[in-house]
């Protein structure tokens, strides 16, 4: 499992868009602090509510020089479609292969629900070099980090 002080894993995926566009978090590293906001899936309450928590501080995230960017194994169909409905301005990365939340080490089922190989709940935040300067992963799915921590961590990056 990835935690503070290791070299955060790199990986690619797709922006969850209707265009598809390519992302590789490689692109990101040097321009200042990267939020890494995994998250187990789309249109849930707990999961809308983190991801509505974090547009409601993206403000704050944009001042400190941060970018941010929500993770889940959700298709970029799905995620375009929570963006919109739920005005979310930040990225969405869509992990259909599930590589990064295997990277990450955040595998998780939730065979009650049906759902197999989706993201734990985590977050992480890296600095310029990609070092992982901040990790928090849920004990629980349902719960939500603590967005004034993850600010204090982007701040200090």
């Amino acid at each position: 499992m990835v935690s503070t002080g290791d070299a955060a894993p790199t990986f690619t995926a797709t922006v969850g868009t209707s265009d598809h566009e390519p992302f590789d978090l490689d692109d990101h590293i040097g321009d200042g602090p990267v939020v890494l906001a995994f998250f187990p899936g789309a249109f849930t309450p707990p999961c809308t509510n983190e991801m509505v928590a974090f547009q409601e501080r993206v403000a704050e995230f944009d001042d400190a020089g941060a970018t941010l960017f929500g993770i889940s194994a959700d298709s970029p169909f799905s995620q375009g479609a929570f963006r919109e409905e739920h005005g979310i301005e930040f990225d969405l990365v869509s992990d259909m292969a599930g590589d990064a939340i295997r990277a990450y080490g955040l595998e998780i089922d939730i065979a009650d629900l049906g759902l197999h190989g989706i993201a734990n709940r985590a977050v992480f935040v890296l600095d310029d070099g990609g070092e992982v300067v901040y990790d928090w992963i849920a004990d629980d799915p349902t719960n939500e980090p603590d967005y004034d921590a993850v600010l204090d961590a982007v701040e200090s990056a």
